[in-house]
């Protein structure tokens, strides 16, 4: 006589959860949500981005001196052997005209969106390579892709992962597009990417502790209140203390680069 094994809910969600998880290159326990996925979430939230009339992208076509720049900064700190996807991801940068907003973002997949706001804001080089670095590491320790089953369950998650819904990639990423701009991680999440944004500088011309400089800046220009983006974040005096105790552990140079051009940069904006 066959046997029939009747598993209640909890059994079979284990099982799915065996199936579709797994770690990833930087040891992340990530369920559900593949690399592919990320790569496939990432170009729709880039697609619903551009599609969005409330962000002003810059073309490629209408400022090639500033991408030339900017992508050219991108891709030195994307050298770094540090970086786990830096051949799996698009890494593809967008600058975004609003001169009212200290802002950076990243997607899932590598999409990078930076505001000409925060460019002009920063100082050096060296500042804007900290923020860029802490932006690919958001995407490289794939930071939204960990947080979307708190966000959005298990069924809605493996309904993409099984492909049995094909508006369901197209939900979460219009979803995320609507709020990446004002996107917050954890305390953790944000200071394991200050942590890999000094590991990654360590590797090119820019000091490795870059990424503390915006949090001296809003320091020395006494804005005790951080941008939106930043408000559940660590204070900015613990900011910059631990980068700067990561680039002392790390042994990097922490010296600003020398003639990076910077100024005739923002002056592109």
């Amino acid at each position: 006589m066959r046997k029939f094994i009747h598993l209640s809910t909890n059994t079979l969600l284990l099982v799915v959860l065996v199936i579709f998880s797994s770690c990833d290159k930087n040891d992340n326990f990530t369920p559900f949500f593949s690399v592919e996925d990320d790569k496939a979430l990432g170009a729709q939230v880039s697609q619903e981005i551009a599609n969005d009339p409330s962000f002003d992208l810059i073309a490629q076509s209408d400022n090639p001196e500033a991408y030339t720049y900017i992508n050219n900064m991108v891709n030195e700190i994307l050298s770094s052997n540090e970086v786990a996807y830096r051949d799996e991801f698009a890494w593809e940068v967008t600058l975004v005209n609003d001169d009212n907003v200290l802002n950076a973002f990243a997607t899932p997949g590598g999409y990078i969106y930076v505001y000409t706001g925060l460019i002009k804001y920063l100082e050096t080089a060296d500042a804007l390579a900290g923020v860029l670095g802490h932006e690919i590491a958001h995407a490289d320790l794939r930071h939204t892709s960990r947080n979307l089953q708190k966000q959005y369950g298990v069924s809605l998650l493996l309904s993409i992962a099984l492909g049995q819904d094909p508006s369901a990639l197209e939900q979460v990423a219009g979803q995320i597009a609507g709020t990446v701009a004002g996107l917050q991680f954890s305390r953790d999440f944000e200071a394991e990417s200050d942590d890999e944004s000094v590991l990654y500088l360590a590797d090119t011309q820019y000091a490795c502790n870059g990424a503390a400089f915006f949090f001296e800046s809003l320091l020395s220009q006494n804005q005790t209140t951080p941008p939106e983006f930043l408000s559940t974040h660590p204070s900015p005096e613990n900011r910059v203390a631990d980068i700067n105790a990561t680039a002392t552990e790390a042994g990097c140079d922490t010296a600003l680069a020398t003639d990076t051009g910077y100024d005739a940069f923002k002056a592109l904006l």
